[in-house]
């Protein structure tokens, strides 16, 4: 199911879903694809990662849990939590992009997609049990809208639940359109959170420069702490 709300953008979500189109118009359509290796090692160390840090947590596999993913696009992460235990309809996403909603819709009808800016989430206090993020902060410049956006996720989601964490660590000198987020900048995100994480992945340049070669030396220098650009995390609501 896609529901559509009427209310006006702020400034910065209309320069994010600028920048969407941008991407659309300029990026090859298979840049992001499994079949290329990097992407592949990009997704697979993410879920690991986060499936790690769920676990830990208590909170895998996502059986009977209510689940929303802030910026879900096309479903990508919402499909995967399915494997991982989740009810579709227990899903829920949010997002600017409608056409790629549109494709999640199509991709998990019984989940609930809404098309709107996430810095004013349509659902009641404490409804989600887990809340996620990807690359989301990343793509938002302005301070404070990163703060009602965190907010915001905090407050859907119910004392003890957990807040699913997973974004760039660094600036991209590439890519002025987006901005780290150090995970002491996460600390004061959700101040009263307790949070567990680590950094993840191999620097995208290298890993897209290696990947093809080999495998192993993918696996070999992702496993230097000091190579790695993001940052995944597990982050309890108080009760």
């Amino acid at each position: 199911m896609l529901r559509r709300l009427n209310a006006p953008l702020s400034e910065e979500a209309e320069r994010i879903n600028r920048e969407y189109a941008r991407r659309e118009r300029e990026l090859p359509s298979d840049l992001y694809v499994l079949r290329r290796p990097e992407n592949f090692y990009f997704h697979s160390e993410t879920a690991r990662a986060c499936i790690e840090l769920l676990n830990d947590a208590g909170c895998f596999p996502l059986t009977h849990k209510r689940i929303l993913d802030v910026g879900c696009g096309a479903g990508m992460w919402p499909l995967e939590f399915v494997q991982w235990g989740a009810s579709p309809a227990l899903l829920a996403g949010v997002d600017l992009d409608q056409s790629r909603l549109e494709v999640a819709s199509s991709r998990l009808p019984e989940a609930d997609f809404v098309q709107s800016d996430a810095a004013s989430l349509p659902w009641p206090d404490a409804h989600f049990d887990l809340v996620s993020q990807f690359t989301v902060f990343s793509s938002i410049l302005d301070p404070e809208v990163r703060g009602l956006v965190a907010r915001e996720m905090f407050r859907v989601v119910r004392p003890g639940g957990l807040i699913l964490w997973f974004d760039f660590l660094v600036n991209n000198p590439c890519n002025p359109a987006v901005r780290g987020v150090p995970a002491g900048e996460v600390n004061t995100l959700f101040p009263t959170c307790q949070a567990s994480g680590r950094k993840v992945l191999l620097a995208p340049p290298l890993a897209r420069r290696i990947a093809p070669l080999s495998w192993l030396m993918l696996q070999f220098f992702g496993s230097l702490t000091i190579l790695r650009t993001h940052y995944a995390a597990a982050l309890r609501r108080p009760l």
